[in-house]
């Protein structure tokens, strides 16, 4: 039977096991016996919204039958809304030494055991078919479908979690609360109606005027709820964003309150809506905000939306009973030069164009320092994001080098290195593709798979040197173009990424290689060799492209500075 109500009773405690602390002694000294895992950053994040009833009524990772249900109906196998399927997933050789009724210790990255897994189900998992009934596409240009194809792996386990411990947050421990201490928290203050508001974003002037708003048509008071788990790649970390929701917070009356939430966000629009509807509720809100395009993950490959920007309000207000929490939908707030304030779009005056500055052209001000008026927002927040985005000259970057073997890569890596040293005083490093391979990659084959982890290790060191303002310069193969994205993708979270595409043709790498390694790859010698047994993926939009061909490395090392100070990464 169907349930047609999540009632706020059902919500109000974690539905978890939470061991007793003699039996977490006991357990302790049990799990160094049991087989282990060591946790992904999104598993983390899970685990602790299960365990401090974030994500209640689930008592564990989803089991087979709630997992088939949540993808084919929106609600786990026993009627209750649920939209968002929560899984334990692990390689298939792990896979195959557990069985149901086994115990699994579940641990983070420095050992510390979290939480017991006992093991109900495990299955192999349809990527596709989630994708298309959790995300409606199988767009892997949307990032919860790459993230489900590329980074979760193929066999899920499923079952009842008995809690060690919450993981142990070092840093704003001040502003995290369960959802029980959440709750304590507005019953001490005595506040009957609270209105959440869902940001993964920093805020700006018109998300101060929508919240107060929203709190005023509610009759509520403020929580702030942004999440700090994982977001959407090239997202700013949360670590600058919390800083300016702290100065937001200051502009605020006594009713508003601040709180971090450790949820890795999938970017469902829709579905994530009424999950993050379901979340507030554990969380003991009344009323929650859903504004225009709701967790949306932008635009597919086609520059078209992946959902309707009112897809998300719908939806919500449709499940908003069962939930029990009341869904304030919200249109995007424009401001009005004429009128210095801001008005919700659709009753903006028919006299005067709207102003409004988009995340792409905020971007582009900061790196280019640029005027931020101060209608747009608050001097303290554009302070704390110009730390973060400094001009593109003070950044730190990657020059990332791809192209067929023999193309020239190692040689123009190596010679801008010493170029670059010439012109800034900054820590310049090289990661070759046939050095790493020896050291940080020795034992990885040429498998595709294999090849994939290679590039992402140099992309893990490279965002490193990048973080901390040094200039890295990779030289790689990097044949496909899903890796080279990912790499992109982590480096552009922290500072600036050139591709370089060293599109020399085939033939003349062929003339120039010293190893003989093409003439093996032709006689089948050599198994996997990219340009001729295995494919290489041209860059279809590089910063830089550059044929070596017929140009003079010199020459070559002068196009590819002039380019990079035109991107302006150089003065």
């Amino acid at each position: 039977m169907e349930s047609t109500f999540i009632s706020s009773q059902r919500h109000a405690e974690a539905p978890a096991t939470l061991l007793t602390p003699e039996k977490k002694i006991e357990y302790k000294y049990r799990a160094h016996e049991l087989p282990a895992l060591t946790l992904s950053h999104r598993q983390l994040c899970d685990l602790e919204l299960i365990l401090n009833g974030g994500f209640a009524p689930l008592s564990g990772f989803m089991t087979r039958a709630d997992y088939e249900s949540v993808l084919n109906r929106m609600r786990l196998a026993d009627g209750t809304l649920w939209p968002m399927p929560i899984m334990l997933d692990v390689d298939p050789a792990f896979a195959e030494t557990i069985k149901t009724g086994d115990e699994i210790a579940l641990r983070d990255a420095e050992g510390l055991l979290l939480a017991i897994l006992q093991v109900e189900d495990v299955w192999q998992v349809n990527k596709q078919q989630e994708a298309e009934a959790i995300f409606t596409t199988q767009d892997d240009s949307h990032p919860g479908v790459s993230y489900l194809y590329h980074q979760m792996k193929n066999v899920y386990i499923g079952g009842k979690l008995l809690g060690i411990s919450l993981p142990h947050h070092y840093d704003f421990s001040y502003l995290r609360h369960t959802p029980q201490a959440l709750r304590e928290l507005f019953h001490a203050r005595g506040w009957k109606k609270i209105v959440a508001f869902q940001t993964r974003n920093p805020m700006h002037r018109a998300h101060q005027e929508l919240t107060l708003r929203a709190a005023q048509q509610t009759g509520a008071n403020l929580l702030l709820h942004p999440v700090v788990g994982m977001t959407k790649p090239g997202d700013i970390e949360y670590y600058t964003r919390v800083r300016c929701y702290e100065h937001v917070l200051k502009t605020y009356p006594d009713n508003a309150f601040l709180s971090l939430l450790p949820l890795a966000m999938r970017m469902g629009g829709p579905k994530e809506a009424v999950w993050h509807a379901i979340i507030r509720k554990n969380y003991g809100c009344t009323h929650f905000i859903v504004g225009r395009d709701h967790a949306g993950p932008g635009r597919n490959k086609d520059g078209e939306n992946f959902y309707d920007p009112y897809a998300a309000q719908d939806l919500a207000l449709t499940h908003q009973k069962e939930i029990g929490i009341e869904i304030v939908p919200f249109q995007e707030m424009v401001y009005s030069h004429k009128q210095s304030r801001y008005f919700p779009i659709d009753q903006f005056p028919e006299d005067e164009t709207p102003a409004a500055i988009s995340g792409t052209e905020l971007r582009e001000r900061l790196h280019k320092n640029l005027e931020i008026p101060e209608w747009f927002s608050y001097p303290t927040v554009i302070n704390e994001l110009r730390k973060a985005y400094p001009p593109r000259h003070k950044q730190g970057f990657t020059i990332f080098l791809t192209g067929l073997p023999s193309s020239g890569k190692s040689t123009l890596a190596n010679a801008l290195s010493l170029r670059l040293r010439e012109m800034v005083d900054r820590q310049i490093s090289v990661l070759d593709g046939d050095v790493i391979r020896t050291h940080l990659s020795r034992g990885l084959g040429f498998s595709q798979e294999d090849r994939e982890a290679n590039i992402t290790r140099v992309g893990f060191v490279a965002k490193e040197i990048t973080k901390h303002g040094g200039i890295a310069i990779c030289a790689l193969v990097a044949p496909f173009a899903r890796a080279r994205e990912m790499v992109r993708q982590m480096i552009s979270e922290v500072g600036g990424f050139i591709e370089v595409y060293v599109a020399t043709p085939l033939a003349i790498c062929e003339e120039r290689d010293r190893k003989g390694l093409y003439k093996k790859a032709r006689e089948g010698v050599i198994k996997q060799f990219t340009g001729i047994s295995d494919p290489y993926e041209s860059p279809v939009a590089p910063e830089i492209a550059i044929d070596t061909a017929h140009v003079h490395p010199e020459a070559m090392i002068d196009i590819l500075v002039k380019q990079i100070k035109l991107l302006g990464y150089i003065q």
